[in-house]
């Protein structure tokens, strides 16, 4: 088993925690006593922690969640007293982040998911929740105005409706509704979301990561690197290895890595 672990943050303060194992990559928002509020520093430190699991091809998918029984409740309220907003461009910086992060991604909610807790679930390729987690989208309790780009990423999700229901009230919903509008994938009795999340990420481990890479790109909308990804596919042996293993009824071994021979986003394609 591959288990490496590291923190941002002080031992005992707020942090972001992270471990690797089996190809999943585990990374924990660690601030119980403000039920795991986002410090201006654990913002700031999310998007290089994402950059270094990206950057480790042992690493094939990511699920965050939060210490004990609570996802995230947001900001520290005392970060967002910083009249520049400083705090909510992290924030912003480390939704983009996780959005942009190129493996799938899978947020697991026990308890209060709300405010920034609930833009990084958002910014997850998928959610699962136990039956007690809260949901709420909150800057309307405290006259603050939700980014453009976070308000464009949860209407996607949930549509306009919902998305409307959740900025206009800042109420609370629970995993219940929040599995009927889209915004959470599934949900789990309390003692069994660990044993779910874990069992999925380990299905996802094991598909191609050419597959998953292009599904997420077009899925999020983009539209201009299909020549892209045949050229990848082509050059990539895990169709041919994909197709070996049905007829053999075995488990394939995918051997494609994301970032494997790959140009920067939006350049030409080549022939290889």
């Amino acid at each position: 088993m591959d288990r490496r672990q590291a923190q941002r943050g002080t031992a005992a303060g707020p942090r972001l925690e992270h471990e690797v194992a089996d190809g999943v990559a585990t990374v924990v928002i660690s601030n119980p006593a403000k039920r795991n509020a986002m410090t201006a520093d654990m913002w700031a430190a999310l998007p290089g922690l994402l950059d270094s699991l990206s950057a480790d091809p042992a690493v094939r998918v990511l699920v965050l969640t939060g210490a004990g029984g609570t996802f995230c409740a947001g900001a520290d309220i005392t970060s967002l007293q910083d009249p520049a907003g400083r705090a909510q461009e992290a924030a912003v910086r480390a939704e983009e982040a996780l959005a942009a992060f190129p493996r799938p991604t899978l947020a697991a909610v026990r308890g209060y998911c709300v405010g920034g807790g609930c833009q990084l679930a958002v910014a997850c390729d998928l959610r699962f929740a136990d039956q007690e987690a809260s949901f709420g989208v909150t800057p309307a309790k405290l006259g603050i105005v939700y980014p453009a780009s976070s308000t464009r990423r949860l209407v996607t999700l949930v549509g306009p409706a919902t998305a409307k229901y959740l900025l206009f009230s800042g109420e609370l919903i629970g995993a219940e509704r929040a599995l009927r509008t889209g915004l959470v994938d599934e949900v789990l009795p309390a003692d069994g979301l660990e044993e779910r999340v874990g069992a999925f990420a380990r299905v996802l481990a094991s598909r191609s990561q050419l597959t998953q890479a292009a599904a997420k790109e077009f899925a999020d909308g983009r539209t201009d690197r299909d020549a892209y990804w045949e050229a990848r596919a082509r050059g990539s042996g895990d169709t041919a290895e994909g197709v070996a293993a049905f007829i053999e009824r075995r488990a394939p071994r995918f051997t494609f890595t994301t970032g494997q021979d790959e140009d920067a986003p939006g350049s030409p394609v080549t022939s290889g």
